[in-house]
């Protein structure tokens, strides 16, 4: 047997700048193809249909388990093409032995609720089943937020704490919403269906499911929910790990009846093969996947309503009605700051806060990015100052105790590592803003004492 995996969290992806599909650093693993799940996996495929074992499963330094490839790739070339009869949908489930419990049942299951019902099935009937070369290289446990414990959850950034939470009550609520059609398989099985789809199996199911599908949309089936139907679980396919900078084209090509993907840039032989799962920010990549990539360009620290509230002034008696205003033009969401100061959004929105009440009618001109004065202009980037380095003092207080608790509670190491991270990043990105910040001020405080100033002022991000 193969030791317990925890999934792509646990491998930590300190990837040192090294990718593969582009032009960086050779980074080379250890071939595991011998092992003996993976034997059995290749084997399952093979019979198939799938040839295509020039990329081979490896252990990578500091990332764990991915997919190599035994020559050079080229620009156009086919990286992997996975038939569809080894993809794992809701057609397979519904032309499966559960089809016809699913067919009956009223209300109709989510395609969601069908994937996790099947996959819990599937690894419970073990031998007996014909997916078990695929569930056994599955993860046997997950570091997503929601494997992870309460107390750990509250050390994360409380903008991140509250999308945890919601997903969390997402999952219980779907478990929950899908018990008494767990009941109705009791036929299928010997033991009752409460010890087989318990939370943990769900939990399990669907973090398989949210991690590891592709991207496939499908028919809408008159026997499921008409919630759009884009989930396809990829046996092997699905080890090919996420960076950035991966450069590839993914499509199900209907003539072939495979799910192709082709790379953009070169591959050296060797080389780890990496695809890119979307332009994610670390605290998205850890929620919907369960790790964090380094270096990641979409990385921001994320400034919530409520923080905004409690820096902006009580004397100003029109904070409602700019709050009503903003909330109307829908800029309260996505306020960040980033290694090249706050973005252009949190600027707007702080600039709005900070005009005084005979300019109140021009927060229309703010928006279109117009100067209203030099010291509404000064007086943003002083509040902006202040909710950063707000931030600053609330990491590092998080830090600390994250290094307490890490000399306390053994058994949860991991996943306060995971935190500590991610309160890193956000340190370094903050740290950063405030040294442009102080930049930007001290040029804002020049132009009002008629003074020439000669710093060059950073771009916002968008």
């Amino acid at each position: 047997m193969m030791s317990k995996r925890k999934g792509r969290a646990y491998r930590r992806r300190r990837r040192k700048g090294s990718v593969s599909l582009g032009t960086h650093a050779v980074e080379s693993g250890a071939n595991i193809s011998h092992e003996p799940d993976f034997v059995q996996l290749r084997k399952w495929l093979k019979k198939k249909g799938f040839n295509g074992f020039y990329l081979v499963p490896a252990n990578f330094p500091d990332i764990g388990r991915g997919l190599m490839t035994r020559k050079a790739l080229e620009p156009g070339d086919l990286v992997i093409a996975l038939p569809e009869k080894c993809l794992l949908t809701t057609n397979t489930i519904l032309r499966s032995y559960m089809g016809e419990y699913i067919k009956r049942w009223k209300p109709c299951l989510s395609p969601l609720q069908a994937l996790c019902t099947f996959l819990i099935a599937e690894r419970h009937f073990g031998s007996r089943s014909p997916w078990k070369p695929y569930i056994d290289v599955l993860p046997k446990t997950y570091t997503c937020p929601v494997y992870l414990p309460e107390e750990v959850i509250e050390l994360f950034p409380s903008p991140l704490v509250k999308r945890i939470h919601e997903q969390k009550r997402m999952v219980q609520q779907l478990y929950l919403a899908s018990k008494c059609f767990f009941g109705s398989l009791q036929p299928l099985f010997s033991e009752l269906v409460e010890n087989v789809f318990t939370y943990d199996a769900f939990r399990w199911a669907w973090c398989s499911i949210n991690t590891r599908t592709i991207y496939m949309e499908h028919k809408q089936s008159e026997f499921l929910t008409q919630e759009p139907n884009v989930y396809a679980l990829a046996p092997y396919l699905d080890l090919l790990n996420h960076s950035p900078s991966a450069q590839v084209t993914a499509a199900f090509n209907q003539k072939s009846k495979h799910y192709e993907i082709r790379t953009v840039t070169k591959c050296r032989r060797y080389e780890q093969v990496f695809i890119c799962y979307g332009p994610h920010d670390n605290q998205r990549l850890l929620l919907e996947y369960g790790f964090l990539t380094n270096s990641n360009p979409h990385n921001v620290v994320y400034v919530n309503k409520e923080l905004l509230c409690n820096h902006v002034s009580e004397k100003d008696k029109l904070v409602n009605r700019k709050m009503l205003f903003l909330q109307g033009e829908g800029l309260l969401e996505n306020l960040t700051f980033g290694f090249d100061g706050p973005s252009w959004r949190l600027l707007t929105v702080l600039k709005v806060f900070c005009l005084r009440a005979e300019e109140y009618l021009q927060m229309k001109k703010v928006l279109l990015g117009l100067s209203i004065t030099a010291e509404n202009e000064l007086g943003s980037l002083e509040l902006a100052e202040k909710i950063c380095f707000h931030l600053i003092n609330e990491n590092q207080k998080a830090m600390q105790n994250i290094s307490r608790l890490l000399n306390e509670i053994v058994e949860v190491s991991d996943h306060l590592e995971l935190v500590a991270n991610v309160r890193r990043e956000e340190l370094q990105m903050l740290q950063a803003s405030a040294e442009v910040l102080k930049n930007e001020s001290f040029c804002s405080q020049m132009i009002i004492g008629n003074t020439p100033c000669c710093l060059t002022v950073n771009s916002d991000q968008t």
